[in-house]
Parts: structure tokens; C-alpha cells; sequence
């Protein structure tokens, strides 16, 4: 059965509150985010910097629920800057016919406050 690869998740204009060259690697995202965008831990995540066409990828771990933080751990700090906006998205892979009815949770929060608009 044929499958493909289709957006899950994407959180959509975020700001990048802090960036982190000395940590092992990842992106931190507030959990109320990742719970919205139906994101997990450790999960795989691709990142687009609007501010300089970086793309790349990487894993999400959670931040502090309500705090807003986007932080970009190791050396994906090297291709953001705080303040950037980015947008976050996962993929998943499913088979064709179930993938012309998914729906992906797509979230719009507050790009000054990373919280979510209510």
C-alpha cells in the first residue's frame, strides 16, 4: 500500500526567545504549544526561520508550560537568532486514502507572546 508523507502538526510564526549553543541539541517549545499542535517529546520537528530561509531539522522537547520560551538548543543556535521568527511543523506518513481526509493541528499563537490566542 502506497503511503505519504503529509504535515500533523505545525505551529505557525513563533519567536525564537533564546538560543543555546551549549546544550545538546533540540528545540525547546512551551508545552501548552506542543500540546495544541498535538507535538510529543522528542519528536521529530522541521524548522523554517522566516527572517533568513534557514530550514532544518531537529527534536522538540518540552518548555515551561505558559512561558512562552522557543529555544533553540546546539547547533540549530547557530542558524537562528533570538528574535527570529520561525515556524514549526511535523510530518507524518500514512496511507493515501487516509491521507486525503487528515486534518493537521495547525495553531496560530501570539507572535509577541508565543502563548496562545484565546
Amino acid at each position: 500500500m502506497m503511503q505519504v508523507e503529509v504535515v500533523k502538526s505545525k505551529i505557525h510564526r513563533v519567536t525564537v526567545t533564546e538560543a543555546n549553543l551549549n546544550y545538546i541539541g533540540s528545540i525547546t517549545i512551551d508545552e501548552d504549544l506542543m500540546d495544541a499542535a498535538n507535538i510529543i517529546a522528542n519528536e521529530r520537528v522541521y524548522i523554517v526561520n522566516n527572517n533568513n530561509g534557514e530550514r532544518f531539522d531537529t527534536y522538540a522537547i518540552k518548555g515551561e508550560r505558559g512561558s512562552g520560551v522557543i529555544c533553540l538548543n546546539g547547533a540549530a543556535a547557530r542558524k537562528v537568532q533570538k528574535g527570529d521568527i520561525i515556524i514549526i511543523m511535523s510530518y507524518a506518513s500514512m496511507p493515501f486514502d487516509e491521507a486525503k481526509q487528515f486534518k493537521p493541528a495547525v495553531i496560530f499563537p501570539d507572535t509577541a507572546t508565543n502563548r496562545l490566542v484565546k
